[in-house]
């Protein structure tokens, strides 16, 4: 007889520089752990645990992530399409190829300080339903190969447009040439590709300097637990 996880949603902090992946890993071994100290007896048995996530976030990501446990994981599709919520900030100035700090600053623009209701202005342009073509280094895949992997080869993947909701844009303070926002929007949507086209939009250059998931649907970051947490919940 195999020892079988039981059903369960956790909401996770992710920390920066892990990857979505990190993450599920990382909890798949923590809940294969527990399950093992609950029948010590059946160590020696077969243990199936089913981890996934809904929503990939970028290394360089921090903040909410939905992991699904268990027979949990066959509503996935169900959590991927919530509306997600977003704070961060967008450096001014400058562009990156990766659109984030992943990759060096390949240009710089001579921008004029500008003010939080110039700045306001230009991101009201992409509210509503817009076309968005998603960055180079990102996993969609192209030809069955992640475009990342491609950009990462020096190669050019082509990239198309596709039609996402941002549902709200505000950038809600300023330091320039660093300026910060929220964001609420629809799934597939990058958040990247936002702060490239308004520094465009704007006459120059931008990337996105930070960014934390703070809500999926009604899930809040304020409910997810750390990694350091999750190991505490599951050793007790």
């Amino acid at each position: 007889m195999e020892l079988v996880i039981e059903p369960e949603v956790l909401l996770v902090n992710k920390p920066l520089e892990w990857t979505s992946f990190d993450v599920t890993n990382k909890l798949k071994r923590m809940l294969i752990h527990r399950l093992r100290r609950q029948y010590p007896d059946q160590e020696t048995k077969k243990v199936k645990v089913k981890v996934g996530h809904a929503g990939t976030l970028d290394p360089l990501a921090t903040g909410l992530l939905i992991v699904c446990v268990g027979k949990e994981t066959k509503n996935i599709d169900s959590y991927m399409g919530l509306p997600k919520e977003y704070t961060g900030s967008i450096y001014f100035g400058a562009t990156r190829p990766s659109f984030d700090k992943e990759t060096e600053i390949d240009a710089l623009y001579p921008m004029p300080e500008l003010s939080l209701e110039q700045l306001n202005a230009a991101s009201k342009k992409f509210q509503g339903e817009i076309e968005q073509i998603p960055p180079k280094y990102s996993a969609i895949k192209i030809d069955g190969v992640r475009a990342y992997a491609s950009a990462r080869k020096g190669e050019e993947p082509e990239m198309k447009a596709r039609k996402v909701l941002v549902e709200r844009f505000d950038i809600t303070e300023l330091n320039w040439p660093i300026a910060h926002f929220h964001i609420r929007c629809s799934k597939g949507t990058y958040i990247r590709s936002l702060a490239h086209d308004l520094g465009k939009e704007l006459g120059g250059g931008a990337y996105l300097e930070s960014l934390c998931r703070t809500k999926i649907g009604n899930f809040d970051l304020s409910k997810a637990l750390s990694i350091e947490e999750l190991e505490s919940k599951f050793n007790t």
